[in-house]
């Protein structure tokens, strides 16, 4: 897909997934956390497991359907299917679920960051 710069992977059921914030996931969050800053504290915080695991799945859902929306606006003629939240249940482990939090946060930094970076530079490349 091509919101690389925007987006997080995750691969859910053998099928990868990107996370992206888009302006509607963003309004989302904040009418659910009351804004993105709240979004971490929710989820370092959660009262127990299973409500853990539900704002997760919430979130996956969430993020990785804008990619799927924005594909699907682009490409009318040949939709893909949205994500649900039985398939993230269902094709996932607590384990993996975990793991996702990281994209999760990685794909909401990689949404909101300014892109403030200098000119390219000879000797700033990286090596290897």
């Amino acid at each position: 897909m091509e919101n690389q710069e925007r987006a997080a992977n995750i691969t859910v059921g053998g099928e990868e997934y990107q996370l992206l914030l888009t302006t509607r996931a963003t309004k989302e969050i904040a009418g659910r956390y009351g804004g993105l800053e709240n979004l971490g504290t929710k989820l370092m915080k959660s009262e127990n497991f299973e409500m853990a695991l539900d704002e997760i799945i919430w979130l996956i859902v969430l993020l990785a359907n804008q990619s799927i929306l924005v594909y699907n606006l682009r490409h009318r003629e040949e939709p893909k299917p949205l994500l649900t939240a039985e398939e993230v249940e269902l094709l996932t482990s607590p384990l993996e679920l975990a793991t996702y939090k990281d994209a999760i946060m990685e794909a909401m930094y990689r949404g909101t960051k300014r892109h403030i970076e200098s000119e390219a530079d000879p000797k700033n490349v990286p090596v290897g």
